[in-house]
């Protein structure tokens, strides 16, 4: 065994350590003043972000109070199953200029925004509803690409 195997071994060791330390000292999420914090917060980063910042910023422009509340009441219903929120939220998405790339970045500020504040079951269930939105979200709104574009290129045909 060399020294370099055991400095890794001894860098793992303290990076689970202190991250399982940090775990401990955070709250899972359990109110909806948590929801506010996670959304909120979320969303600024979101905002600042250079790839995905334009396009949220650009189609909610000054309506951005009533999004946030919005998004309060929609992780109410997914977190807590209180009936605060009724909508489908697909359709706004399906028009965006955005790819799996826009997606990935979205789980990505999502989920290292969360860490940071909380931990525990809910968060957890929190982070994979996120994810299974943001795959299905991509994958529809690539199917309807497809499907317009195959519709246009038939229609040329003709």
């Amino acid at each position: 065994m060399t020294n370099i195997s055991i400095e890794k071994k001894l860098n793992c060791i303290f990076t689970i350590y202190f991250k399982y330390n940090k775990m401990a000292d955070l709250k899972d999420i359990s109110t909806i003043e948590d929801i506010k914090q996670m959304v909120d917060s979320f969303y600024g980063n979101v905002r600042k972000d250079d790839l995905i910042g334009p396009i949220f910023n650009d189609k909610l422009q000054d309506r951005w109070e009533p999004h946030l509340q919005k998004m309060y009441n929609f992780w109410q219903t997914i977190l807590f199953d209180v009936r605060a929120y009724s909508g489908t939220p697909f359709p706004p998405h399906k028009q965006l200029p955005v790819d799996k790339t826009h997606f990935d970045r979205w789980i990505q500020i999502f989920n290292s925004t969360i860490d940071s504040q909380f931990a525990g079951v809910i968060t957890e269930e929190a982070k994979m509803r996120a994810a299974n939105m943001a795959f299905m979200f991509s994958h529809k709104i690539e199917y309807f690409r497809n499907a317009e574009n195959e519709l246009r290129n038939s229609s040329k045909k003709f």
